[in-house]
């Protein structure tokens, strides 16, 4: 049985209570007095102060009401027995991490006994509760529900600014991988433009050859290099289409479409890679295209780290820790370094060591996927004046033939 009052918006201001923006009920008071006239008395004092009000007939009853979403609750000492409170307690656990809902306790005034004691301990997990000794004054009672539902505000305004950081982080997100996507672009268009001039310039070349075993060489190489462009478009159509949920994934091949799309950047940097890959499986559950993302934006912080030139050593290995089979994927240059100051908080962002024409969102990016998916990363780096780089070495669970024979028997 709910109870309010058309009026309420109007004469807002003349009450003691305060106004929510939340949608719903979010402001309502649960009122659970099973015996006696209590819940009728309360409610109709409730009602006078146009103040939006339920009244619950059992403990269940209550938690229903408070997971549809209330500011407060006002129970009768009696109402909560042994096997109350733990349901009730189980409604608080439901409750989201900003939520510190408060309960108005109805208490019975008397000396202290075991029994009482023994109640007040049952109690003591609910969390935030206000005692009110019987026979209460009405002002006593909405002096407290005021100060209780101004509690609850304060709340939901943190919820509010948790909605808002959390979509300001999902908008950086986004935000990141279009950057990502824009590098890539960069790349792939300078790789796709070397060897189409290579084939204009043979064909140039075919045109005015008479040699027929020279021919046949330009029109060899002309091949090499139609077919060098299509293996760019399939890596490339390969990121796209990939699927965004976790599947069986090969580290090894995705390290390989990330290198083939940097290959131009990597020669025009003068940057030699040495690429070691253990023989054997590198599977492991994950989306292929985050995976993509890890290993572009750390390949991609490594070549703009040695613009002189220098050396990318990539290695994929499997090592067995803990009893689990696990992937490591270890990418080392010999770059400028990380500076001391900025390591610890290289994973925050708008962190960046590239000043200006640095987002400071990669690293950060990079650090969100690796914990979502329950990964591992070590950062060692060296900015000394006889020895300077970076080593990110990331650890994966290794998706094994015995592994996945152990989820297929469990899902049967």
């Amino acid at each position: 049985m709910c109870r309010g009052s058309s009026q309420v918006q109007r004469l807002r201001r003349l009450s003691l209570f305060p106004e929510t923006k939340a949608p719903g009920h979010d402001n309502r008071t649960i009122v659970l007095a099973p015996t006696g006239k209590d819940s009728l008395l309360i409610a109709s004092v409730l009602d006078r102060r146009f103040a939006p009000c339920c009244v619950a007939d059992s403990v269940t009853a209550l938690c229903g009401q408070i997971d549809q979403g209330a500011g407060a609750a006002i129970i009768a000492e009696e109402a909560l027995t042994a096997r109350a409170i733990v349901a009730l307690h189980e409604a608080m656990e439901r409750q989201p991490p900003w939520s510190d809902f408060p309960l108005i306790l109805l208490t019975v005034g008397g000396r202290v006994t075991v029994q009482s004691e023994r109640l007040r301990e049952l109690r003591r997990p609910l969390g935030n509760i206000f005692l009110l000794e019987r026979p209460i004054r009405p002002e006593t009672l909405l002096s407290t529900l005021e100060t209780a539902l101004r509690g609850r505000q304060r709340q939901y305004q943190i919820r509010d600014q948790m909605h808002q950081y959390a979509r300001a982080q999902e908008a950086l997100r986004r935000s990141e991988k279009l950057a990502v996507t824009g590098r890539l672009a960069a790349s792939i268009a300078h790789e796709i433009n070397n060897p189409l001039e290579a084939v204009t310039n043979l064909l140039y070349l075919l045109r005015r050859c008479s040699d027929a075993n020279l021919a046949r060489r330009y029109l060899n190489e002309a091949e090499q290099e139609l077919a060098r462009v299509a293996e760019i478009t399939k890596q490339t159509l390969r990121f796209y289409r990939e699927p965004n949920h976790p599947v069986d994934t090969d580290v090894a091949a995705v390290l390989r479409s990330v290198l083939v799309l940097y290959n131009s950047r990597l020669g025009a940097a003068g940057i030699a890679v040495h690429p070691e890959i253990e023989a054997g499986s590198s599977t492991v559950l994950a989306s292929p295209g985050e995976l993509r993302q890890v290993i572009a934006n750390i390949v991609g912080n490594a070549i703009d780290a040695m613009r002189r030139g220098g050396r990318l050593r990539i290695r994929v290995s499997t090592s067995t820790f803990g009893g689990a089979d696990r992937v490591r994927l270890t990418i080392a240059d010999t770059g400028s370094g990380i500076p001391l100051s900025l390591l610890p908080a290289i994973f925050e962002p708008f962190v960046t060591t590239k000043g200006e024409t640095g987002t400071g969102l990669g690293l950060w990016v990079t650090g969100e996927i690796i914990r979502r998916n329950g990964w591992t990363i070590r950062v060692r780096t060296h900015c000394g004046p006889r020895q300077t780089g970076t080593a990110f070495s990331i650890t994966m669970p290794l998706r094994s033939v015995r592994q996945r024979a152990r989820v297929e028997e469990a899902v049967a």
